[in-house]
């Protein structure tokens, strides 16, 4: 499948629901990508596509949607899947990045040692929005020595300029589908 072909049938099957979680919000809900498996592997193959030639040491993914994909895209590569997580979430010694959002903060955590120092890691996320989770990832990446791959996304929320605050990781940004 192109990634034409591709980015049309997330659109088509990807589902725009109005206020939610709150007024004002239209939230792009993937599970209906999820309930077909020819087009899950097909976002999979688009995933990878982007990743010719890299290396890829490890997939962190984003609690909790981000681990929807990055799981059987490590698995698909080859490589350890990392959970990146809402503090207070994992059982064992923990590496925490606080970070502010719009309104108040958030801090997020991965285990301790499971980035070794040069390990390139891929971030990934279902959806790309402010950019501020996944920045906080990528510290996560570096704080253990770490360096961020790149950033993979299914969805871009272009109008919220995420992929700006991406930037100074000097990674690429790969995207299924923009709005």
């Amino acid at each position: 499948m192109s990634t034409v072909d591709l980015e049309t049938r997330l659109r088509t099957a990807i589902r725009a629901v109005p206020d939610f979680p709150k007024p004002g919000i239209l939230f792009r809900d993937i599970t209906p990508v999820m309930e077909d498996p020819v087009l899950s592997n097909a976002v999979l193959d688009g995933l990878i596509i982007g990743l010719k030639g890299q290396r890829i040491d490890a997939i962190a993914g984003i609690e909790s949607r981000g681990f929807l994909f990055g799981m059987p895209l490590a698995m698909r590569l080859g490589v350890p899947f990392i959970t990146v997580r809402k503090k207070g979430k994992l059982p064992w010694k923990t590496v925490a990045y606080k970070y502010d959002l719009e309104y108040g903060s958030a801090e997020i955590e991965m285990h301790t040692g499971v980035v070794q120092p040069g390990m390139r890691v891929l971030v990934h996320d279902d959806l790309l929005a402010t950019g501020g989770t996944a920045a906080a990832a990528a510290e996560l990446v570096r704080m253990q020595g770490g360096t961020v791959a790149g950033f993979n996304f299914l969805i871009e929320l272009s109008f919220l300029n995420g992929a700006q605050r991406l930037v100074p990781y000097g990674a690429d940004i790969i995207r299924l589908v923009t709005y």
